[in-house]
């Protein structure tokens, strides 16, 4: 039988030595069942990170496996050039819940190919190769997106046909307002930009993108509406705002099925990924018809908007309405936060416990101080996976854990994970 040290040598020998799996002893994943995975040697874990927020309602999730049978049955490829029927169905159907006016849907194979087109949009519609971006963003591994990521530990290159500025976002644990109130905060980092734009640029920035709550960078949420105050600075400037909703759409926050909702402010384009196919690689670009217009040029995409991918869009988004997931992320992401609150408080080495919904991250620090402490990070996460719980890292310093429990989490299997994550702390605390 093959083992996951087999896996692991395997890996390290086929696989460029960028990649790095989870773990101090990596695991494999065989099979999947709900919210539960198991490696090949039999071992059971359950799974609260989801291949990075990727599966988003269950491993063998029966309404998507039907589906993908069904299409894969008969056609499994066609690409943007053939009229296919899934396609232009789920493109409507997308464009329905979106919330742009007029929308056009475009799609992709992953988050960063999406984010990457959105950019080429924009720049076209307003002739300019200046962005805005946030502090502490994540937003792809392409040539462009590496551009617009400000964290040192994911940038590859700075080479870029880009004029990229960052501007101060969400994250008040390093940030030089954190002293300040919602309202202060939100008013300071609308006047950092207005003097970004003026000092740093020429004026005719093409567009500002930013994550609702940031992802790779720790599951930061900044106050409601911020967002919206920004957006009305950029709109003083005709700069088109595109928010990077990868890993906030279909429903994760709970209290919004987009993240943008949260701020007063209607995007004039959005981004997704990863979770909308439960899975299968699908990612996409929402925007106003006449943004998509300006583009002249032959354009398709060879792998977006593929049979067997929308089937698996189509069926997860069904899910998530039908069976109102969104509300389920709410009540379970209270029912979590609420479980590890009394333990998180009483540990100096926890700046903080944030999110919303079921996007839940921890940030680890040295005692007395703000001083990210990575190793305990990474000593939770294996502690979390000695007692069968799988979560994930992020945070500017990888000092940060991500717990990202399937939208359809029952309150058993939160209260198992919420156990396992209690027992994880006690242990890297004692």
């Amino acid at each position: 039988m093959t083992s996951d040290t087999e896996l692991a040598h395997r890996y390290a020998a086929a696989l460029p030595s960028f990649l790095h799996p989870l773990y101090a002893e990596p695991i494999s994943i065989d099979h999947g069942e709900g919210s539960y995975v198991f490696d090949v040697e039999g071992n059971r874990y359950l799974d609260f990170f989801g291949g990075v927020l990727t599966t988003m309602i269950g491993h063998a999730e029966p309404s998507v496996v039907a589906a993908v049978q069904q299409q894969a049955a008969k056609v499994m490829h066609t690409s943007t050039l053939y009229l296919n029927e899934p396609m232009i169905a789920f493109a409507e159907e997308v464009a329905r819940v979106s919330g742009i006016n007029d929308a056009r849907v475009f799609f992709l194979p992953s988050g960063s190919e999406a984010n990457d087109a959105a950019l080429l949009l924009a720049t076209i519609y307003n002739g300019s190769n200046q962005v805005l971006a946030m502090r502490n963003s994540y937003h792809g591994r392409t040539f462009s997106t590496q551009a617009i990521t400000a964290q040192r530990s994911w940038s590859s290159t700075s080479h870029s046909g880009l004029h990229v500025s960052y501007v101060h976002g969400g994250y008040r644990l390093r940030s030089p307002f954190r002293h300040l109130d919602d309202d202060a905060y939100t008013n300071a980092c609308v006047d950092d930009l207005v003097q970004l734009i003026d000092m740093a640029t020429t004026g005719d920035v093409a567009a500002m993108i930013a994550e609702p709550i940031q992802g790779v960078g720790g599951f930061v949420v900044p106050p409601d509406g911020f967002f919206g105050a920004m957006g009305k600075v950029l709109s003083e400037h005709g700069i088109l705002f595109i928010s990077d909703e990868v890993q906030t759409g279909w429903g994760r926050t709970g209290e919004h099925f987009w993240g943008y909702e949260a701020h007063g402010i209607v995007p004039d384009m959005l981004t997704f990924a990863k979770g909308v196919g439960n899975g299968i690689t699908l990612a996409g670009v929402v925007a106003r018809a006449e943004i998509f217009d300006r583009i002249k040029a032959l354009q398709f995409s060879t792998f977006g908007g593929n049979p067997l991918s929308v089937a698996a869009g189509r069926a997860t988004l069904a899910r998530v309405l039908q069976d109102d997931l969104q509300g389920n992320a709410l009540a379970m992401g209270r029912r979590l936060a609420n479980a590890l609150a009394p333990a998180v408080e009483s540990y100096d080495w926890v700046a903080e416990m944030r999110g919303r919904g079921l996007m839940l991250a921890l940030e680890f620090v040295h005692p007395g101080s703000i001083e990210p402490d990575a190793a305990r990070g990474a000593a939770v996460m294996e502690a979390c996976k000695d007692r069968g719980l799988l979560i994930g890292k992020g945070g500017l310093y990888g000092n940060v854990v991500r717990v990202t429990p399937m939208l359809n989490v029952t309150a058993n299997e939160i209260d198992e994970g919420a156990e396992a994550l209690l027992g994880a702390l006690a242990a890297v605390g004692a």
